[in-house]
């Protein structure tokens, strides 16, 4: 079963035990909510989170070990000889014995050993999703049961969730701010190691750019050039050529809307622009790529057969 469909299958649950954390409370008081210390819906919302949280932890945690792990099971159960491999080629042949598995397209033609190791990776997999199944069956079903055991008129449900939730929260945020400190200093580790091999003069200062260079010892390359005076001036060109386009534009744009519009066009294209101004660039324009990258093709082969169809025609002439 996949990720999409387990964790679909959780909000779902959630939504049930929502329902039933609500009725019940309210079926411990015959339906009188004055005799409840909290609202109905924060037991309700009390058994969801009981429910949700346990099994979305242990699905994300399956999630991220559970591949890695039915790897090495996989390797462990190789031949001497291809364990014996550097990690490089161990690793290549590692995948593709998953793309074999799944069906996808490997480097090399697959043997006998590989198949083996194919089925084994399938059949690991395959008992990886049953036990994932079944524990998460049983943390919603144990989860559910403890927070409805504890629900009666006296149970302070609201104080709880406020709690649970100021800690995602906190949790979210932390994460938020984790991984922008780990971009960070990864740019700067790596900033730092570009810069003991390239000096900042040449760097700052240099007119060509060409970073062809051997990443592996194996591997033949040039010296490179690292010059970021080309990139910046192509970027201000890029940047200048996109302002007289955009800058007139929307000027008159704002202009119009502000002074000549109607209420009614006012009403709902100012919050669209705002909307679309909001969207980065890359996302609101990805599709028309994806579509430029499906259609110029396609029209330079239709003006190829047409150019073609001329040529045939004239020869027949």
């Amino acid at each position: 079963m996949s990720f999409g469909v387990l964790f679909l299958s959780l909000l779902l649950l959630s939504v049930a035990a929502y329902w039933l954390g609500r009725r019940y409370s309210l079926s411990q008081t015959e339906g009188d909510r004055r005799q409840l210390h909290s609202m109905p819906r924060y037991y309700g919302y009390y058994v969801a989170l009981w429910t949700a949280l346990p099994a979305v932890f242990l699905l994300l945690l399956w999630q991220l070990l559970d591949q890695g792990l039915i790897a090495e099971m996989v390797a462990a159960d190789l031949p001497a000889a291809i364990r014996s491999l550097p990690d490089a080629e161990l690793h290549l042949y590692l995948n593709d014995v998953i793309n074999l598995a799944r069906g996808n397209i490997t480097s090399t033609a697959a043997d006998p050993v590989m198949q083996a190791a194919a089925d084994h990776f399938r059949h690991l997999q395959s008992l990886s999703g049953m036990s994932l199944l079944g524990s998460i069956i049983a943390i919603v079903i144990a989860g559910a049961a403890l927070a409805v055991r504890q629900i009666n008129p006296d149970f302070r449900s609201r104080p709880r969730v406020e709690a649970s939730m100021r800690w995602m929260l906190i949790l979210s945020a932390s994460i938020a701010i984790m991984t922008t400190v780990g971009i960070v200093l990864s740019v700067i580790f790596e900033a730092i190691r570009f810069f003991q091999m390239v000096p900042l003069t040449d760097f700052l200062f240099g007119l060509q750019w060409s970073p062809q260079v051997a990443l592996r010892e194996d591997q033949v390359g040039a010296s490179g050039a690292f010059g970021i005076v080309p990139l910046l001036a192509g970027t201000m060109l890029v940047a200048f050529i996109a302002m007289l386009v955009a800058v007139p534009i929307g000027l008159m744009s704002a202009i119009y809307l502000a002074e000549f519009a109607g209420r009614h066009l006012r009403t709902w294209a100012k919050p669209l622009l705002e909307i679309l101004a909001g969207i980065p660039t890359v996302v609101r324009y990805q599709p028309w790529r994806a579509k430029r990258r499906l259609v110029v093709p396609s029209s330079r082969e239709a003006a190829l057969l047409t150019r073609r169809a001329h040529s045939a025609r004239g020869e027949a002439k």
